[in-house]
């Protein structure tokens, strides 16, 4: 499915430093770098509020049109520094694309379906690297688990990927696996014994009493 990019007003940086980032946010705002092959870096601030809510909504891969002095410039959030209590958004780095580009991502993996009853799913990676045009760039990829039974793997070759994306990640690259429910032996045992021990309790607590 193409996406529609969400304009994103911005204005551009002449200041630097902790400080100017510090007063930046202070007013409600987020520094960030654009960067593109070919052009020099493009050092921007955005609304906090708007480009919270964008990546909060489009996801780890959003893409955007920043609008600097009229010119509006295509790019993919790429990363994003937050503050360790708040969490808000203290700095933003987006690369710069072009329509009909393909980049390079990683999208989340999620499962559907049942496996067998017996099987326990246990999801090794929740990512999958994919190349893909920078427009159609999924959410999430759906691996289907129906019927998967114990010794089952599903693995990135075993995903089918969307319209015009490549894989990206090794082919044995392992996303779900499909085993048996593990007992710990030394806990079971040591469970037995407590219990043996809390019985003999009892009965001694039974024999004192009489």
């Amino acid at each position: 499915m193409a996406i529609t990019p969400v304009v994103v007003p911005g204005q551009k940086r002449e200041e630097f430093g902790k400080g100017a980032a510090r007063r930046l946010r202070r007013d409600g705002r987020i520094p960030g770098v654009l960067y593109e092959a070919g052009i020099d870096n493009i050092h921007f601030s955005v609304d906090r509020i708007e480009m919270t809510s964008i990546v909060r909504n489009e996801g780890v891969n959003a893409i955007v049109e920043l609008e600097l002095d009229g010119e509006k410039l295509l790019a993919m959030v790429k990363h994003i520094d937050q503050n360790v209590i708040t969490l808000d958004i203290d700095h933003i780095d987006l690369l710069g694309i072009k329509r009909g580009e393909k980049v390079v991502v990683e999208v989340p993996v999620v499962t559907v379906g049942e496996a067998h009853p017996d099987a326990v799913v246990l999801v090794e990676s929740d990512l999958i690297e994919i190349e893909i045009d920078a427009l159609n760039i999924p959410d999430e990829i759906e691996v289907n688990i129906d019927g998967k039974e114990i010794g089952d793997l599903i693995t990135a070759a075993d995903v089918t990927l969307p319209e015009g994306a490549e894989l990206v990640s090794a082919p044995d690259h392992l996303l779900v696996n499909f085993t048996y429910e593990q007992v710990d032996e030394d806990l079971e045992a040591a469970a037995e014994e407590a219990e043996e021990g809390g019985a003999e309790a009892g009965a001694e607590s039974t024999e004192e009493a009489e």
